[in-house]
């Protein structure tokens, strides 16, 4: 494999870094070129590093395209990669003339590039912003880079994640503490806590923030100190800034350094203050060094640092927040080592140099194959996703996020297409293409293009909600089918189906249009066979999102520290909706039981919403009726900060179908209110027993069933053997798909 790099030789900072560390490694793989339009100290650099590196500096644009299309096509080339405005304007003429294929990588929001320089922007900006649309494909340096240009309508198809990977191993710094801090400036001794930025001092990087944070937090702790590595447009204004508040004897300028590693070692504290980021080289070398971080919640930073986990976050701009939390870290040295000790565990795991290697090595082939599709795979291509998402129900977008994960693990280069009320929301989650559910000439269109149709999970084919929807899945499976689809049905649940004509406009539709069907309950298999529904293939499966993993501990640890709650407490989860029947006579039985387990067991009852638009009320209503301690959660964020919530239970108590598959599937006891056959259904399939319809729902009869699911607590056959099976029958929803789509 070939690769050209295009920049323009005048880089600094992170994507200096990213782009040599990445080309003199990808060079032991690869035959990488790079070539710069201007010479100067980063051209040097990359010479002394062992990379193939040639400059063009010619200000004439045509000259130089001439040269570089006669050198890929005398030389041979298969990928072009860009690297900032200059690069892109190059890659974008050179992508037509060529036909290579050509990728950038983002390295920052190019909105903010060239921020304070009015004229840079007006003409570098905008020639970048024209040219990020043009290319092939882009990398984004995080996912929040990547999350950043999906929200600006660049196709999700054509994008790519990759972090700024460091060698985690740690030399030994070239000076002691002490000795470090004389060599700069800084006026600090043994007891000194010493916070420390590396960063340019321009707007972007908001140090301002930092300074006046600072000054709060050693009003109460006057043993700490600052350390500012760095230079740029500012630094006058921030030593004035710093002289302002009083500070200016603790806080220390040091200017340009070239040992980091020296840096990251003496200080007690990495600090961060961006008002905008993609993932800053300045978080993984502090986790390399161990280092608690306290840094503005910007682009990328969360995917690193869980707030309260291995790290503290604040609000772009808020002094206050980081003063407090500076002065948290000050008091706590047990805190700072827990934090930094965790910090650096999840930046050697997911962030290293050798991952970052081969995550660029993986982008490129992914571009290479998919160009070979392209030219082999005809008109026809991509799957069009069809259920009830962007709702705001966690179950449905977990049906959704199963459905993805399990096409993308079948064909990984498969364009995926979704229908959805919140399509901006679900190209942003899940990474695809997407288009409000009810535009029809959009989606018609689009089925024009695709090979396969997935009515996608849940209970769409069912009148009790609403005959329109029911309607409206009909006529899409209909136009699907017209329009040139193979058509799946998707670990679906059928019925209940009230009305005779709507059974009969299903029988007729789903028996003339459907490929196949995969069921996830033996009584929806029993609904298509009274229905006479006979020539699609039906398999036996179930509801996709048992393959769903829960977070990882230390996540859901956060998610109920930030909320006060014991990481290690014992709790009861209750999930309600309103139906017709659940009144308040219902909602105070829930509320007496939930005080029951309370006193009886000493379970802290715990509302875990579903559909938090329509639940949360629903939970509050019972709440209204409690004695015990109790908390409602009003969002639970990703499907698996759901599942890990619920894994953390001691016991569930739901009306909500998939509380109850969440729960299930990681082992906790069960009790089931039935509003509607599929949730006994379901129960049925799994071999539990302990559900009673809402009708029938009274305190005795809801503590004698919470009484029997303790006594389950730790049955780790009973509880997991039906989940086991579930996940093994699951497989033929994918074996499904991967069938209707030739593979």
């Amino acid at each position: 494999m070939k690769v050209i790099h295009l920049i323009s030789g005048g880089d600094s900072g992170g994507a200096k870094t990213h782009v040599l560390s990445l080309l003199q490694n990808l060079s032991k793989s690869i035959d990488v070129t790079m070539v710069c339009f201007m010479e100067g100290p980063f051209a040097q650099e990359a010479r002394d590093l062992g990379i193939r590196t040639e400059v063009y500096p010619s200000r004439n644009v045509l000259g130089t395209l001439a040269i570089l299309k006669q050198k890929i096509r005398s030389e041979g080339c298969d990928l072009l990669h860009c690297h900032g405005a200059r690069g892109n304007m190059m890659g974008a003429f050179l992508r037509r003339s060529t036909g290579v294929p050509v990728v950038t990588t983002v390295h920052s929001d190019y909105r903010l590039d060239y921020l304070g320089r009015p004229f840079s922007r007006v003409t570098y900006g905008t020639i970048n912003t024209i040219a990020l649309r043009r290319l092939d494909y882009r990398i984004g340096v995080s996912d929040a880079m990547v999350d950043l240009l999906i929200s600006r309508g660049f196709d999700p198809d054509k994008l790519f994640t990759i972090y700024n990977g460091i060698d985690f191993t740690l030399p030994p710094p070239a000076l002691g503490r002490e000795e470090y801090f004389h060599s700069v400036g800084l006026q600090a001794d043994k007891d000194s806590v010493v916070v420390g930025i590396a960063a340019r001092l321009n707007p972007v990087k908001d140090v301002s923030t930092l300074i006046k944070g600072f000054a709060k937090a050693h009003a109460s702790c006057p043993h700490l100190r600052l350390l500012i590595a760095g230079d740029g447009e500012e630094r006058s204004m921030l030593e004035a800034l710093a002289r302002e508040l009083g500070v200016s004897d603790t806080v220390c300028f040091a200017g340009w350094i070239s040992d980091t590693n020296t840096f990251y070692q003496s200080i007690d504290i990495n600090t961060l203050t961006s008002l905008s980021e993609t993932f800053p080289y300045a978080l993984t070398e502090g986790a390399r060094a161990s280092l608690p971080t306290v840094s503005s919640r910007v682009g990328g930073v969360p995917y690193l640092i869980d707030h309260g986990v291995n790290g503290l976050l604040f609000e772009p701009g808020d002094a206050d927040g980081l003063a407090h939390h500076l002065i948290t870290l000050a008091k706590d040295p047990v805190q700072r080592q827990h934090l930094g000790e965790r910090l650096r565990q999840k930046g050697v795991e997911e962030y290293s140099l050798e991952s970052t290697i081969q995550r660029q090595l993986t982008i490129y082939r992914t571009i290479l194959r998919r160009k070979e599709r392209a030219r082999t795979i005809g008109r026809r291509d991509g799957a069009l996703v069809c259920g009830a998402y962007g709702r705001g129900n966690a179950g449905d977008d977990a049906i959704l996020e199963a459905i993805v994960r399990e096409l993308r693990q079948i064909d990984p280069d498969l364009p995926v297409w979704v229908l959805s009320r919140r399509p901006d929301e679900t190209r942003l989650t899940y990474r695809v293409n997407a288009i409000y559910t009810f535009a029809f000439p959009r989606f018609l269109a689009r089925m024009r293009k695709t090979r396969l149709y997935i009515n996608g999970g849940g209970s769409l084919m069912q009148d009790v909600t609403s005959r329109r929807s029911l309607w409206f899945y009909l006529f899409t499976i209909s136009a699907g089918k017209k329009l040139g689809n193979r058509v799946l049905m998707y670990g679906c649940g059928i019925g209940p189906i009230q009305y005779p004509s709507n059974r009969n406009l299903c029988a007729k539709v789903l028996q003339s249009n459907v490929d196949m069907i995969t069921l996830r309950d033996t009584h929806s298999l029993t609904e298509l066979q009274d229905m006479g529904i006979d020539a699609p293939e039906i398999v036996l499966s179930s509801d996709p999102t048992v393959i769903l993993p829960a977070a990882e501990p230390e996540v859901v640890d956060g998610m109920l520290e930030s909320r006060g709650l014991d990481p290690n407490g014992k709790y009861i989860g209750f999930t309600l909706r309103p139906w017709p029947g659940y009144d308040e006579e219902k909602a105070r039985i829930f509320g007496q039981a939930a005080d029951y387990a309370w006193e009886k067991y000493g379970l802290t009852p715990i509302f875990i919403p579903i559909e938090k638009r329509l639940d949360v009320g629903a939970c509050k209503r019972a709440a209204a009726y409690m004695k015990a301690p109790h908390y409602i959660f009003t969002d639970t964020g990703a499907s698996d900060h759901t599942i890990g919530l619920f894994a953390r239970m001691q016991v569930v108590v739901s009306m909500r179908l998939h509380a109850l598959v969440f729960s299930a599937g990681q082992g906790v006891p069960l009790v089931g209110v039935v509003y509607d056959q599929k949730i006994s259904s379901f129960l049925r399939y799994i071999g539990q027993d302990l559900f009673t319809d809402l009708k029938d729902v009274s305190y005795e009869g809801l503590c004698a069933h919470i009484d029997a699911a303790v006594n389950r607590i730790g049955d780790t056959e009973f509880l997991s053997g039906g989940v086991d099976r579930l996940r093994q029958v699951e497989r033929r929803n994918s074996e499904a798909a991967e069938k209707l789509l030739g593979r």
